[in-house]
């Protein structure tokens, strides 16, 4: 379906000009707002405009075209946005604007509103954009080419390739799950993944781009494979065999996994992490809360013994693995006994940080159904109690860390005289900088937390097998 804001006899003369006669040699900037599958498909979308012909440069550079990847989970979504494009449009005044990601997905025409917008395209088309460019003009307002979200139903390769040492490669995309507090399903679409040889060839690419590290990413990760066709057993591809197949690549030396669903991190998983050679000891597992009523009301597929198990199985088989956790608070109906029970549960678990979400009020979610609405500053209050505990969590599996030798992966980021990197547990460490040292997973010895959190770390050799 294609809207258009206004009539085209709406032009405005004066600034009406076709963009396929400025493309071959034009400058284009990429502004990635969210989650790291976004960023993936940023990354991809600017290596199609550079083989078309653009030149890419920064987003506070001058440029011809300015592309928005928005995020619809992003707090403020449409504030953060509006700054955005007037920032590109004080570069230059006369940019093409094209705003795309969730967010122009869920809200094209009030995107297509905001003042020097020329282009909103939904999630089936942002892909396309090389082909919108071509017959592309300046209006007086924008036009918005979006379609129904179930119309996205391709899976589109893309990795990330903003960081020297490692890559966030996307393998699924979509959600089927009905979360009650989410729209990504409402943005991205049905739950669709690559092929297992698609994966291993975008890996390959990665290899021939000289990063060390691959994260990969999803919207709902462990979900690959389950709408791939059966084999003559009826069985379909799954994370697991994904896995099994990674782990025999050469030429990556460390395997992430970004984020996955409790109910589908399944014992194989875990087991195949913890005897692997290049999936390193790091989980990130969604909790939202940890009571069982609002679980039920978040229409989260699990209970919080379930995750119990799940963390008791990691800690099990890897004690120095690194858990990361997602929480929602302030979701509707939730008490302070409730919070509490979180809060505890929490504190019990031998997890190592958290991610705080505050709950926000999003449209077309089952979750504004729900009574006994939690006022804006009682949520805020839980946030920050979260987040303290997060902190504190981080510094105790620190401190267990202390004295101990890992591999690190270091990056090209300098601060303060020093170069940082992570530990295979994903433990940040700083060693005096060495250039020599970047890109290389070197062996150190964890000594002594900084004032700024990281371990100061003494090298102790350049490789680690």
């Amino acid at each position: 379906m294609e809207s258009w804001s206004k009539s085209n006899e709406c032009l405005s003369i004066e600034r009406s000009r076709n963009f396929a006669a400025d493309m071959n040699g034009a400058k284009v900037a990429i502004h990635t707002l969210g989650c790291k599958l976004n960023f993936t498909e940023g990354s991809a979308i600017g290596r199609s405009l550079v083989k078309e012909g653009f030149e890419s440069v920064g987003f506070d550079d001058f440029a011809d075209l300015y592309v928005v990847n928005t995020c619809s989970v992003t707090e403020n979504a449409d504030r953060k946005c509006r700054h955005i494009i007037r920032k590109a449009l004080d570069q230059n005044p006369d940019a093409f604007v094209v705003v795309i990601g969730c967010y122009a997905q869920l809200k094209p025409k009030e995107i297509s509103e905001i003042p020097g917008v020329d282009l909103v395209l939904g999630a089936a088309e942002k892909f396309n954009l090389v082909n919108h460019l071509k017959g592309l003009q300046k209006l007086q307002e924008g036009r918005f080419i979006s379609s129904e979200v179930c119309d996205a139903k391709v899976f589109i390769n893309s990795w990330s390739d903003d960081e020297r040492t490692r890559a966030f490669l996307k393998v699924q995309d979509g959600c089927d799950y009905t979360c009650s507090f989410c729209t990504i399903p409402l943005a991205r679409g049905a739950s669709r993944s690559n092929s297992i040889e698609g994966v291993l060839k975008n890996v390959q690419e990665i290899v021939a781009a000289g990063k060390k590290e691959v994260i990969l990413t999803g919207v709902n990760l462990g979900d690959f494979g389950a709408n791939s066709e059966p084999d003559e057993l009826g069985k379909r591809t799954n994370f697991h065999q994904l896995a099994l197949q990674l782990d025999q690549v050469e030429g990556i030396e460390r395997f992430r996994i970004s984020s996955i669903e409790p109910n589908l991190l399944t014992d194989e998983v875990i087991e195949m992490v913890a005897q692997s050679k290049k999936f390193v000891p790091h989980f990130h597992i969604p909790l939202q809360s940890g009571n069982n009523r609002l679980l039920g009301l978040m229409r989260r597929r699990y209970k919080r013994e379930l995750y119990v198990d799940r963390v008791r199985r990691i800690k099990e088989l890897m004690p120095h693995c690194c858990i990361g956790v997602d929480v929602i608070v302030g979701f509707p109906s939730e008490s302070e006994e409730d919070f509490l029970e979180t809060y505890q549960f929490l504190n019990e678990l031998p997890v190592s940080y958290l991610h705080v979400f505050t709950y926000s009020e999003r449209p077309n979610t089952k979750a504004l159904e729900i009574k006994d609405v939690v006022p804006v500053a009682e949520r805020k209050k839980r946030s920050k109690m979260l987040r303290i505990l997060s902190e504190k969590k981080k510094r105790f599996f620190y401190e267990e860390q202390k004295g101990q030798e890992r591999p690190v992966l270091f990056e090209s980021r300098e601060k303060n005289g020093r170069l940082e990197g992570f530990t295979d547990n994903y433990v940040s460490v700083s060693v005096p900088y060495d250039s020599a040292l970047i890109n290389e997973i070197v062996s150190v010895d964890l000594a002594e937390i900084g004032s700024e959190g990281s371990f100061y770390a003494d090298v102790l050799s350049r490789t680690f097998k």
